[in-house]
């Protein structure tokens, strides 16, 4: 009998019996059989991600505990268990259950346990992990992926993601522990009672609030604009939908539309196909209610309220998507602007963007005397360049942002922060209807003073129980025969983040590329142009990222048009 067969036949035996009538349903279909249990969920620095149904390779109360048991395992081995942990969860199907299965087993390994009454945004449980003085935090959450999905966060001390190192010890606590018979648990409410468990409630909220509302620009521009600024507001069905509204409340707008539909938590999310605000084909009940009302914008934020996305009208009135780049640039020019404007610049001001987001912001930041660091994807490298620049008490922190809709303000977090983005994109935009501008007419603005820059993500997706052996080929058979142009473009250096090397084509020169390991390539072409392909950490796929510019729009599309091509071709 093969190994995943045994294992198939081990759940049989000892899983609930829910469980088991799921898993008898699958008898006679190998393949499936073979997805759920040839191998388990893979443990990164992004936790556990996967669909929630019965087996190794997915999420469910058995993985969740196993997972938080190898969790237990590593603050053991720190001493920090009366520091404690915070848990927290957004409205995804199974969220309550999961998070408080990982309370049970931490409380039995004599962890001390914070959780959240309800759910709360992403970020919060960030900023509670710092407030709390946490050794951890988890976080039960599949961020924008489809309802079918659910994840498994950790936080560390400093209230970013867990490192690769941190990752890979917690793994091998998770391979060591059988599921069945290797994980303890206490009773919920008893552990309660006994003080083991401490629920936190909303008056926590306002410290994070507090926190949130220090980070504005200029705090008389909304309330100057209120009479004027319409603002229609979706929290698809997600964590946002109390803390989005109250935040906007209380920095003085008046004319706040909430889209009914949409507006209370649900896990299945009825409205859209997918909770996911890169995806325009969401936003058409939020249109529908701004064009009734005479909105300016339509602002979305996802079922974590981690990721922010809007639509603005354009030069014709109708609503067009902002993309995250695009809203990365606006907010990094709008901030620095307005400190410029109002003699409000800190010293030492630094930006912080990821490799794969857009290089307007270099040229912002050019303008402005403003250092950026660039780092790997991910939000905890960002949280990493705050965290160094507070030790080494050099350098104030403006913003930090990701290509896929994230972005942060203030060090009060080191996760993205939907809140305190969507309040700083109200501000923006009372700062240009102020000026007779739409937030479509500071895009335009802001491309013909810096350059025209075209961006697009393009994804491989790999499914089935072999995803991820796919995808290092892919990877692998890339690298050992690299592309000599790229949209009719010369390839003038390879980075290989794997290998920490940057390759000049035509000197043979290589040089370190500074940051930690990754499997990611880094393609720059002539121009200033460049293509990366990675890996994707959490999902079955190969992400390819088309950063161009050029002098006009069209320029600027076209080769993106071009490279989007040629590395279908490549790949």
């Amino acid at each position: 009998m093969n190994d995943f067969m045994k294992e198939y036949r081990r759940w049989l035996e000892n899983a609930d019996p829910e469980t088991v009538k799921e898993l008898k349903a699958l008898e006679g279909n190998e393949e499936e059989i073979a997805y759920r249990f040839k191998s388990g969920l893979s443990f990164g620095t992004a936790g556990l991600r996967g669909i929630m149904m019965a087996g190794l390779n997915a999420m469910n109360v058995y993985t969740v505990a196993r997972a938080t048991k190898g969790l237990a395992d590593y603050i053991h081995d720190l001493k920090a268990e009366e520091r404690g942990v915070i848990i927290g969860c957004d409205s995804r199907i199974n969220a309550e259950a999961f998070s408080k299965k990982a309370a049970c087993v931490l409380a039995a390994y004599g962890i001390k346990v914070y959780i959240f009454d309800e759910l709360r945004p992403t970020p919060m449980v960030s900023y509670a992990t710092r407030e709390l003085g946490c050794i951890a935090g988890i976080n039960i959450t599949a961020s924008h992926n489809p309802k079918e999905y659910n994840g498994y966060k950790v936080y560390f001390e400093d209230g970013a993601q867990i490192s690769p190192q941190q990752a890979d010890i917690i793994s091998s606590y998770i391979e060591k522990t059988d599921i069945f018979a290797g994980v303890k648990e206490v009773d919920f409410d008893e552990a309660v009672k006994e003080g083991k468990i401490t629920v936190i409630g909303k008056d926590f909220d306002e410290k994070y609030l507090s926190k949130v509302i220090a980070e504005q620009v200029d705090p008389a521009i909304v309330p100057a604009m209120a009479d004027d600024l319409k603002v229609v507001y979706t929290p698809f069905h997600g964590a946002g939908y109390r803390l989005v509204p109250e935040v906007l409340k209380r920095t003085g707008l008046t004319q706040l539309y909430t889209v009914k539909e949409q507006s209370l938590p649900d896990g299945s999310f009825p409205t859209v196909a997918s909770p996911n605000p890169e995806n325009p084909e969401g936003f058409a009940l939020g249109v529908k209610l701004a064009e009734e009302i005479g909105s300016d914008l339509v602002v979305a934020t996802d079922p974590d309220a981690d990721r922010v996305g809007v639509m603005a009208r354009n030069a014709e009135g109708k609503f067009e998507t902002i993309s995250g780049n695009c809203m990365g640039g606006l907010l990094l020019d709008y901030i620095l602007s307005a400190h410029s404007e109002n003699g409000t610049m800190p010293p030492e001001p630094y930006a912080v963007k990821t490799i794969v987001s857009t290089d307007l912001a270099v040229k912002i930041c050019e303008r402005f005397d403003v250092k950026l660091y660039q780092v790997l994807t991910g939000f905890k490298y960002i949280g990493e360049v705050i965290k160094n620049s507070e030790e080494s008490g050099h350098g104030s922190y403006i913003l930090g942002f990701e290509e896929s809709y994230g972005y942060l303000k203030g060090s009060y977090a080191r996760d993205k922060d939907a809140v305190v983005a969507t309040m700083l994109i109200i501000e923006m935009a009372a700062y240009y209807k102020k000026k007779g501008m739409t937030l479509g007419d500071a895009r335009q603005a802001m491309y013909e003073k810096y350059g025209f820059f075209a961006e697009r993500t393009d994804n491989l997706v790999m499914k089935g129980f072999d995803g991820q052996e796919k995808m290092k080929a892919l990877m692998a058979s890339i690298r050992k025969d690299p592309p000599k142009e790229l949209g009719g473009m010369k390839v003038l250096s390879v980075a290989d983040y794997k290998e920490g090397t940057v390759t000049c084509i035509e000197c043979g020169k290589v040089e370190p590329t500074g940051l930690p390991t990754s499997d990611v390539l880094s393609y720059t072409l002539e121009g200033g142009n460049k293509v990366l392909v990675r890996p994707s950490g959490t999902e079955p796929k190969v992400k390819i990222y088309l950063l161009m510019n050029g002098a006009t729009a069209e320029e600027a599309n076209a080769k993106l048009a071009a490279c989007s091509e040629s590395v279908k071709a490549l790949v």
